[in-house]
């Protein structure tokens, strides 16, 4: 008999309902993107291992408490936590400004929460918000690309392939885009972190 691949949202009511064994397979079947994810960003096996353990037990903290509401989308929801866990990681050692420069999640990082409350979700909320009105200034191409990494979560030759263009374009394209926000939130002293 054929092996039925049982859909993530399935796996995560089933788990909700008691089913133990569905977390078992949803972490199989995603440990290696999350944990590469992590490794990527940490590059050590010590804290990528701790920041894969945390990242399950918000994971599991959620789901027994019912709070978990993203309709579908499992893997990005965790890879969120992992990011934010790696954020806080950075955070706690002081180290966050070698990544501000080189990747896109500078700006987008700190709009993380961590079981945030009410007020704090107003915050993010608005930030989201600002940042929103930002990126629609942006040009056409740069905010097309922009959009498609950060909220589609595109890798850059998806993006090179749905616009048409060479992953070098879509890569220079995220810079500028990168380097406009940037210039945008320095002139009008926009301050991102709460």
């Amino acid at each position: 008999m054929a092996n039925i691949v049982i859909p993530d949202p399935v796996l995560v009511k089933n788990y909700m309902d008691g089913d133990e064994n569905a977390l078992a397979i949803l972490i199989k079947r995603h440990q290696s993107k999350i944990y590469g994810f992590i490794y990527s960003k940490v590059t050590d096996r010590d804290i990528a291992d701790d920041i894969f353990q945390d990242t399950f037990i918000k994971v599991i903290k959620t789901l027994k408490s019912r709070a978990y509401n993203e309709e579908g989308k499992f893997l990005p929801w965790v890879m969120r936590i992992s990011h934010n866990l790696i954020v806080d990681h950075f955070r706690r050692n002081k180290k966050m400004p070698m990544f501000r420069e080189t990747e896109e999640f500078s700006i987008f990082s700190i709009m993380g929460d961590n079981c945030p409350n009410i007020e704090s979700q107003m915050i993010t909320s608005q930030v989201e918000n600002d940042v929103k009105k930002l990126i629609e200034e942006l040009p056409d191409d740069q905010k097309e690309v922009l959009q498609m990494r950060i909220y589609q979560d595109m890798s850059f030759k998806e993006i090179a392939d749905n616009t048409g263009v060479s992953i070098n374009t879509a890569l220079g394209r995220m810079r500028y885009a990168l380097m406009n926000l940037r210039k945008v939130i320095e002139k009008n002293n926009i301050v991102l972190t709460n």
